[in-house]
């Protein structure tokens, strides 16, 4: 049985050779470079609906 996500869960992530701070909460993901504020964002409702990915795909399109 899994645990209900009732509390923010935080841990430290290595991307690219760069530590970030993942925190998992009820609402979303958030990934912040370690030692800064600010960072991206994900709500659940965005990851399950699909604008997720629809957002991912359009910034690889502009960004060519």
């Amino acid at each position: 049985m899994a645990t209900k996500l009732d509390k923010p869960l935080k841990r430290e992530i290595q991307v690219a050779g760069r530590p970030y701070i993942l925190t998992i909460t009820p609402e979303g993901l958030k990934l912040v470079p370690k030692g800064k504020r600010k960072g991206q964002e994900l709500a659940w409702s965005s990851f399950v609906s699909g604008d997720a990915a629809l957002a991912v795909a359009l910034n690889a399109s502009i960004q060519r």
